[in-house]
């Protein structure tokens, strides 16, 4: 069985995956920015919790140097922490909004993910996985048929698509890690103020699935529900 960190995990589809990889016999880090929601989701799941902020870099330092001393390794990382940002109006987006998105959904997974490159170095099948967003996806914003193509979200969607192309540029540099990047569908979470038309366990089908795959799975892919996708 593997060991599991999540960061962004003490609601949303962070927990939700981190119940279902328990289910599975997986041991879970539970990793959260605020300590007491943390520690809460973590007793509750039956998980260790991890404090980390992934837009500070000594908080991520000290989570990988906290798993270093009590697992000794990392099998599967998930990069699912993210924050949403403005909506509407782009007039209206000022610098420092562009920043605080990009620092969470891009740079956060660029620092937890240099963090705990040497913990996965350890590991005898490691992975990575990036929770990205259909919304980041070129194709699906211009298909009217899609939901992603409704919504006007400059900052999130920039932010997605960003970590989607880091995946496969990552899967390139280290031959030796699956880093693959998941879309979870249109999910009802606090990040869309539970409009989503999926359920928060139908939302978690593709981390699940990747995060469980066997060696010789495939590297740089964009993956959902319901296999993998174009871009």
């Amino acid at each position: 069985m593997a060991i599991i960190f999540i960061t962004g995990a003490n609601k949303g589809l962070g927990h939700e995956a981190a119940r279902r990889l328990i289910g599975l016999g997986h041991t879970v880090l539970l990793g959260a920015r605020d300590a007491e929601r943390g520690q809460q989701a973590a007793a509750a799941l039956g998980a260790r919790f991890v404090q980390i902020d992934v837009t500070d870099d000594a908080s991520v330092a000290a989570a990988a140097s906290d798993v270093a001393a009590h697992e000794g390794r990392v099998d599967v990382l998930i990069n699912n922490a993210g924050v949403h940002g403005p909506l509407g109006d782009p007039g209206s987006l000022t610098g420092a909004d562009a920043l605080g998105v990009l620092d969470t959904n891009v740079v956060g997974a660029v620092r937890t993910t240099s963090a705990f490159l040497p913990l996965l170095g350890k590991s005898q099948d490691p992975a990575i996985v990036n929770v990205s967003s259909g919304m980041g996806s070129l194709t699906f914003t211009h298909d009217p048929d899609r939901v992603e193509s409704k919504v006007a979200a400059p900052l999130y969607t920039a932010s997605k698509a960003a970590l989607t192309m880091l995946t496969t540029q990552y899967a390139k540099a280290l031959p030796g890690i699956r880093v693959n990047a998941v879309d979870p569908g249109y999910t009802a979470t606090d990040l869309n103020d539970n409009r989503g038309t999926q359920t928060v366990t139908e939302g978690t089908d593709a981390i699940v699935a990747v995060a469980t795959e066997g060696p010789g799975a495939g590297s740089g892919r964009f993956v959902d529900r319901t296999g993998d996708l174009g871009w």
